[in-house]
């Protein structure tokens, strides 16, 4: 199977983890994208959703899902979203897609995190991809020497030969070079840098299931 068959398979293998009439929490990126469209065949057995970007709100308004601001919700039986990275404890690296604060943000109000991605997302050691970190533009540069000074190579993520801007308006800086084998240390160790906005390691907020895709169906992960 295609990469692309993958994505399907595990978007559609989602739909089990909503629940009828309430609002559902969605992510960002390609996989979530396979998981929107699947979501539109029960759209009418749910109040809606709450999403965690601009491009995945209009995909779900698209389809004719109504979208709450989180705001208005106190809480969310599941989220499900993508994630860049997965290993075998349900923590990830997210962020590739630039929705990393407003992810962290619905998977905080979720009661249940639901991470679908096909099986070349699982990975021994999370750091292989490089790691997504929003910053507030001012910091940038002191935080990418402090990356260095961990042995890391941060870089400004560019979009049409400019910094890319997030929802937020922030910037982000993809670090390479690093291995995270203590991915709750690392992440409250980066959080603390002042500057830093949402660093794209997920472990405070990690998976409770993982649906992956393979070449000989969809395998279901759990982690306690």
């Amino acid at each position: 199977m295609t990469q692309d068959e993958l994505k399907a398979l595990v978007g559609q293998a989602a739909l089990q983890y909503v629940v009828p009439g309430e609002i559902v929490g969605v992510g960002t990126g390609s996989t979530v994208n396979k998981f929107i469209d699947a979501l539109a065949s029960m759209k009418d057995s749910i109040k809606g959703a709450v999403s965690s970007s601009n491009a995945s709100t209009e995909r779900l308004r698209a389809l004719g899902i109504t979208v709450f601001d989180s705001n208005d919700v106190e809480e969310l039986a599941v989220y499900i979203d993508g994630a860049d990275e997965i290993d075998s404890r349900g923590y990830m690296i997210k962020g590739g897609g630039a929705a990393l604060t407003r992810e962290k943000i619905v998977a905080a109000q979720s009661r249940r995190f639901v991470c679908i991605a096909d099986e070349s997302k699982l990975v021994g050691v999370l750091g292989r991809f490089p790691l997504p970190v929003e910053v507030i533009p001012m910091a940038a540069r002191r935080i990418i020497r402090q990356f260095s000074a961990m042995g890391g190579k941060a870089q400004l993520r560019q979009k049409d030969g400019a910094p890319l801007v997030t929802d937020n308006g922030q910037l982000i800086l993809d670090v390479t070079g690093l291995t995270i084998s203590e991915p709750l240390r690392f992440e409250n160790e980066v959080n603390q840098w002042p500057g830093v906005v949402t660093v794209g390691v997920f472990a405070t907020h990690k998976a409770s299931v993982c649906l992956l895709g393979t070449a000989q169906g969809v395998k279901t992960l759990d982690f306690p």
